[in-house]
């Protein structure tokens, strides 16, 4: 076969090589990032499980709260801190695995038999899309239950009753009316949960910010039909006279739910997503602050966003960097990139908190940074 037929025979295999539907080399590839990422994300997880299990044996003793119950309440959050370690296994996993294809030449064999950067890129991409979609949907569902039964665990091993949540010193806002509970909590009985509220407190307030009527509530019960107020004594303020009521029950009519309340204790972070829509939404219809629930919630949209941009950002890397040094190297540069993107997202993040800019605008800044790195990195990187 002459030169022009070897280079025409070359040009066909390489357009061959680049059609979009996935061919061995392509699963060979995947396969190892893959790999690469399930095995840091195991180690990764492994030593935050451990850490953290080590951390509740602090309240061992406590009730009946005992080593098998930090067992079982660790167990139960790991979804959780899976979800939140992906990201950082996803990147040293990827790194990892690229860097040893291109130690190896395997890289370099693959590229002189037509598979571009590009190509490469995508299939790492797809690999990790994969894995990224099962965590964002564990991430609004698994996670935040296995989280909400470890917090229940918890709480009823440490009394004689079935609690999801305490309160203590509770202020919640609906309307003109401002309500203040001593204590409180939330209660599970099989497919049955509520909230119990006692020594409750109701101010409402006039348009023009008087005071018009004040409750004592001995006991508040919010359940799927609404709050029912128990041993109610009420107070009126009107312009001359103030008159006093008592009730043994009655019913209030209030749009304050669980997801109010528990807005202002739980860690927002392990909120779902929709249970973080539903307070945004409370605490803005009730002139609050919701600037830390924005904040997560809007973490939670680009989360995917960020796994693989995270990823794709770091593979030029592979092709100059990484060829050469060890493990150790590898590790180190994907720890520190990853590392590096999450600061700098979390100080774009701060500053969407103290200049009062959208966060969308925050989360989306670092990543177009991230994609114009790899962009030039791809442009200057030869394979």
């Amino acid at each position: 076969m002459d030169l022009p037929a070897r280079r025409q025979h070359a040009s066909a295999e390489g357009a061959r090589m680049s059609r979009p539907w996935f061919k061995v080399h392509d699963l060979y590839v995947a396969r190892a990032v893959l790999g690469a990422v399930l095995l840091t994300w195991g180690v990764l997880l492994g030593l935050d499980v451990m850490l953290a299990l080590v951390s509740e044996l602090s309240d061992v003793g406590k009730g009946r709260y005992g080593f098998m119950q930090a067992m079982v309440y660790t167990g139960l959050t790991v979804p959780r801190r899976a979800n939140y370690l992906f990201p950082y296994a996803a990147v040293i996993g990827s790194l990892m695995a690229l860097g040893q294809l291109a130690a190896t030449s395997e890289l370099t064999a693959l590229r002189a038999v037509g598979l571009s950067r590009r190509r490469i890129g995508i299939t790492v991409a797809v690999a990790v899309a994969l894995l990224t979609a099962l965590m964002s949907l564990s991430g609004e569902t698994v996670g935040p239950e296995g989280q909400r039964r470890a917090d229940a665990l918890k709480a009823s091993s440490k009394s004689n009753d079935m609690i999801v949540a305490q309160y203590s010193g509770v202020w919640a806002r609906e309307g003109d009316t401002i309500l203040n509970a001593a204590a409180g909590q939330e209660r599970d009985d099989g497919d049955d949960r509520w909230i119990e509220l006692h020594d409750v407190h109701l101010y409402e307030f006039a348009d023009d910010g008087r005071l018009q009527s004040m409750a004592l509530v001995k006991v508040a019960e919010h359940r799927p039909g609404g709050w029912l107020l128990r041993d109610v004594t009420r107070t009126y303020f009107d312009e001359r006279s103030v008159t006093e009521s008592h009730v043994d029950e009655e019913k209030w009519e209030s749009r304050l739910d669980a997801t109010a309340l528990t807005a202002g204790t739980d860690r927002p972070r392990y909120l779902s997503a929709s249970t973080l829509r539903e307070a945004i939404e409370y605490r803005k219809r009730n002139n609050l602050d919701a600037s830390e629930f924005e904040e997560h919630y809007w973490g939670r949209w680009f989360y995917p966003l960020n796994v693989i941009v995270l990823c794709l950002a770091a593979i030029p890397f592979a092709f100059g960097l990484l060829r050469s040094g060890g493990t150790g190297k590898r590790l180190f540069v994907g720890i520190l990139f990853a590392l590096g993107f999450y600061l700098l997202q979390s100080q774009f993040v701060q500053l969407a908190k103290v200049l009062k800019f959208d966060f969308r605008i925050a989360y989306l800044l670092p990543t177009l940074v991230m994609v114009a790195v790899s962009a030039f990195l791809f442009r200057r990187r030869s394979g």
